[in-house]
């Protein structure tokens, strides 16, 4: 017997600061949440269809978990989402053309005022390789060690004509 599609997914976190927390995920949301009550937030997004919840213990929060993150359907979304999270100061990174779990992608990461690291990305195609830069010491996963800050607009790799495969340096 098939069953439907699980009509949306449900996140909770725990957080330090839960005023902070609300601060954070106005801004990268850019909406309110639907319920604050002592120690305790809720988002409900419609697209993509997340429920989130936030509950302040912070001795519960727990470092080093992965990361969440949301894929946009073409580059104008990411540009466009990028530069209001550039605007309100939550971008931490952006990565242009990254080979990670052996995906080509372009996106950039804010992480939350406990260090909750978000990525928001664009997928341009599936990858035989990553990126070696990954599996360095200093790499968390799917996160290359620091480099240079830079402003980017994302754009359309799949058009260029050069491709990116081991051993071409374009890496």
């Amino acid at each position: 017997m098939k069953t439907a599609p699980f009509p949306r997914m449900h996140v909770s976190l725990y957080v330090s600061d839960m005023q902070k927390t609300i601060d954070f995920y106005n801004a990268f949301f850019g909406q309110e949440p639907v319920k604050i009550r002592k120690g305790y937030t809720k988002y409900v997004l419609d697209e993509p269809a997340l429920i989130i919840s936030f509950v302040e213990n912070s001795e519960r929060v727990q470092p080093h978990f992965g990361h969440l993150g949301f894929q946009v359907e073409t580059l104008a979304e990411l540009n466009g989402r990028l530069l209001a999270a550039q605007a309100a100061g939550l971008v931490t990174r952006e990565e242009i053309g990254a080979n990670c779990c052996f995906a080509n992608q372009d996106k950039f990461w804010v992480s939350d005022p406990d260090g909750a690291q978000w990525e928001v990305y664009y997928f341009h195609a599936d990858a035989e390789f990553n990126d070696p830069h990954f599996e360095e010491p200093a790499a968390a996963c799917c996160i290359a060690p620091a480099v240079e800050e830079k402003l980017v607009t994302f754009k359309n790799l799949a058009a260029e004509a050069a491709c990116c495969t081991p051993g071409s340096g374009c890496c």
